[in-house]
């Protein structure tokens, strides 16, 4: 169908035919500078969107290495307070070993002692009773 017999119903003259075919191709022609127009600003938005994406994950992987830097630190100071806190046990084990070794020390010290003065008396009580009784 023409564009003259579409508009048969209306009187025109060929001047005025011209005029509207004008029109209607610049419309065609705007109807597809829009679709362009529209295709660019799909591949605008959808550049958009995907450096928004990309931006997102990168954010993203940001937060889980801080998080996994976060739990090794945590680790780390959990190894070093349990390092610290097994050190100060063994120093406390130390000591009391030491004290215990000192002790016992000193108790057979006495021991020898009592056996010493035992032995004394017991020569003594055979004697006559008027000797002194000598100590290391």
């Amino acid at each position: 169908m023409t564009h003259a017999k579409r508009f048969a119903g209306i009187p025109m003259s060929k001047t005025m035919r011209e005029i509207c075919k004008e029109e209607d191709y610049a419309f065609l022609e705007k109807v597809e500078d829009s679709r362009d127009k529209g295709a660019e600003q799909d591949k605008l938005e959808e550049e958009k969107m995907r450096e928004h994406h990309e931006e997102r994950i990168r954010r993203s992987q940001e937060r889980k290495q801080k998080e996994e830097e976060r739990q090794r630190e945590l680790e780390e100071m959990r190894k070093q307070k349990e390092q610290e806190w097994k050190n100060h046990v063994a120093e406390l084990a130390a000591e009391r070993e030491g004290a215990l070794k000192e002790r016992a020390l000193r108790l057979r010290e006495f021991r020898s002692f009592q056996r010493k003065v035992h032995e004394k008396e017991m020569d003594l009580g055979q004697g006559n009773g008027c000797e002194k009784i000598e100590c290391d």
